[in-house]
């Protein structure tokens, strides 16, 4: 690969040289069927689990036929085939998901272990800590590997740390953490198996350091000024691969020749799969695959929502998502709730109320507070076949999970074909006081990243079916429930299972003079405003999905009047109605009678103060129709 690189028939390189012996000890320490979290010096950890040199090639040349299609580079992807989870640039949030497949284990009563990689560096990262508690109050068969090789790119451990060593961190976890030499492959393998055991045995996690050096860059292009040359000589002479050769020629096992024939065999099993990895199929872009692969196929669809009266129950908002929840942990049993404060205490609004009792601790669990380990874990559920649902105790939280949700549950089945069947419940919204970090309306942050869905319904009715309808989808859903209206609105909902499509729109009320395009608490707003002014005939359309948007019916609701006005309670700059807007601009302007009128709440943070709230709100600002 150095080779290809100077050659400039490569573009990036990351180079394991020094530090083979952990990669591939650790991997055939393993059962083949437990899931490892590589990072990009691992390669031992794919040829051991004997991926097809050439098909490895093609994915680090952006080929058709390798693992992402061409849309990843070197070892940024997986394989469900191999049991390989791929990494992400940000450092750290394997070790969640690594989290997520043992508690699989531990819910299946396997005798599996799951295992990630972190480097030295990376054990500063808020991510590390999370993923140590969570697997430390759970009691997770977690084996977490440190490859301490002395820098994080070029920053030495001294300014990383000022721990001895990186093992001594478990103490504070409570987890069992050793050191060990991370260049002597059969220190690595017993260490491992050993290690293996006792997650079973125990059902506990592990922490092993595995010191070690890195005799290239953190990749090639960063090169090694910055490393003290005598460090070379020192690790150059604890070579893993020099030093294992040495021991087999000592104890008679292979001979020079023995030797020789190995390297011979390889280096010819090596430049074929170069060469037909050189002469795979480029790729072809067709922008059909790449917008049909940003989600795993789903086909959603609106079922039984007419039922007679008899089998109507009027309930309130919140007691429509509860009721949803119920009935999807009955159809579900793979089914996993997590969240702040869920079990026993039912959740900060009380929506899990009773579940723990119902459905049992394992399946209904408090968790630590961090949000990002959590929707990591709820990933590595995934993975191994579980649904989940995590709540967020406030919209607003979701700025600490932020990571995991952005570039890892959006985008994993884009990259490596990976679904992400993960429902994300969000109380949000102002209107109860709560002040600035209580009460954003931060939707339109997740309708930017392709591969997330987000909904937000405005009824009871519509609240329960479509969260039957996310629970369904095996792609991860942004749940939105506006606080206001947990217990503010109530209507008949149907007592059965029932689906809503994500994606479609509804219209509430059919008029003539103006359109009216909104979502969550706006419908309300308006439909108070439509009893107050009976002389304005006002199309409502509620979108309840803001992706994907159902344009179709928005370009009915333009046709309908010729007048639009887009309202939502977030802030105007951003807001999800400046996309609405412009879409309408370039798809309907020939339906248009004047200008789109946006209607968002001012652009500041929500204050405290009842008063000031309700100044704040799109509610108070411009919004008389005319």
């Amino acid at each position: 690969m150095l080779i290809l690189l100077r050659q400039g028939k490569i573009s990036k390189w990351f180079s394991g040289i020094g530090q083979e012996a952990i990669a591939v000890g650790t991997t055939l320490a393993l059962h083949d069927d437990e899931y490892i979290m590589p990072m990009h010096r691992n390669l031992g950890v794919f040829t051991c689990r004997k991926m097809p040199l050439d098909k490895l090639f093609m994915q680090w040349q952006g080929k058709e036929n390798g693992y992402s299609k061409g849309r990843e580079r070197s070892f940024h992807f997986g394989s469900n085939e191999h049991h390989i989870c791929g990494m992400i640039s940000h450092l750290g949030p394997q070790l969640s998901i690594a989290n997520g497949v043992a508690l699989a284990h531990k819910l299946n009563h396997d005798d599996h272990v799951a295992l990630a990689f972190t480097g030295d560096g990376a054990t500063s990262e808020g991510e590390f800590h999370e993923a140590m508690n969570v697997a430390a109050v759970w009691g997770l068969p977690v084996i977490f590997i440190i490859e301490n090789n002395g820098y994080g790119l070029s920053t030495p451990n001294n300014e990383q740390f000022i721990c001895k060593q990186l093992a001594d961190k478990g103490i504070g976890y409570g987890i069992k953490a050793i050191t060990i030499d991370g260049n002597n492959i059969l220190e690595v393998l017993t260490e491992i198996k050993n290690a293996r055991e006792y997650c079973i045995q125990e059902q506990k996690p592990i922490i092993i350091e595995c010191m070690t050096f890195r005799m290239r860059g953190h990749e090639e292009a960063s090169g090694v000024k910055y490393v003290p040359v005598e460090l070379f000589e020192i690790w150059g002479k604890k070579d893993p691969i020099l030093n294992y050769e040495q021991f087999l020629l000592k104890e008679k096992i292979l001979t020079e020749r023995d030797i020789e024939e190995i390297k011979i065999e390889f280096k010819k099993e090596i430049d074929k799969s170069v060469e037909a990895g050189f002469e795979a199929k480029d790729v072809e872009p067709n922008t059909q695959n790449e917008l049909q692969d940003v989600f795993a196929p789903f086909q959603s669809k609106t079922s039984n929502v007419e039922s007679k009266a008899s089998s109507k129950t009027e309930m309130k908002f919140i007691h429509a998502i509860a009721n949803a929840i119920d009935l999807a942990m009955q159809k579900h049993t793979k089914l996993i709730l997590m969240g702040q404060d869920i079990a026993e205490y039912g959740g900060a609004f009380k929506v899990t109320d009773g579940m723990w009792a119902k459905y049992g601790k394992e399946r209904v669990r408090n968790t630590p507070l961090c949000e990002s380990g959590i929707l990591g874990a709820a990933l590595g559920l995934s993975i191994k076949g579980y649904k989940s649902m995590v709540e967020m105790q406030f919209a607003d939280f979701v700025t600490v999970g932020f990571n995991q949700i952005i570039n890892n549950l959006a985008k994993i089945h884009y990259r490596w074909g990976q679904n992400a069947d993960v429902v994300v419940r969000m109380p949000t919204g102002a209107g109860v006081g709560a002040g600035p970090f209580h009460s954003q309306s931060n939707e339109a942050w997740f309708t930017h990243t392709p591969g997330l869905k987000v909904v937000y319904p405005s009824t009871p009715e519509d609240a329960k079916g479509l969260l039957l309808s996310a629970f369904e989808d095996p792609n991860p859903v942004l749940f939105f429930e506006h606080k206001a209206l947990y217990r503010s609105v109530t209507s008949q909902v149907n007592n059965e299972y029932y689906t809503i499509e994500i994606g479609k729109a509804n219209k509430v009320l059919s008029g003539t003079d103006i359109s009216v395009i909104t979502y969550g608490a706006g419908v309300h707003w308006m439909l108070e405003y439509a009893n107050q002014n009976p002389t304005i005939s006002i199309h409502l359309l509620d979108l309840r999905t803001l992706s994907p948007l159902d344009y179709p019916a928005i370009e009915e609701a333009v046709k309908e009047t010729g007048k639009v006005m887009i309202l939502h309670e977030d802030t105007l700059i951003g807001g999800i109605g400046g996309e609405i807007s412009a879409w309408i601009s370039e798809h309907c302007f020939q339906y248009l009678d004047a200008p789109i009128v946006r209607c968002a709440s001012l652009d500041t943070p929500v204050p405290f103060d009842i008063s000031l709230e309700k100044n704040f709100f799109s509610k108070k600002q411009n919004c008389n129709i005319y």
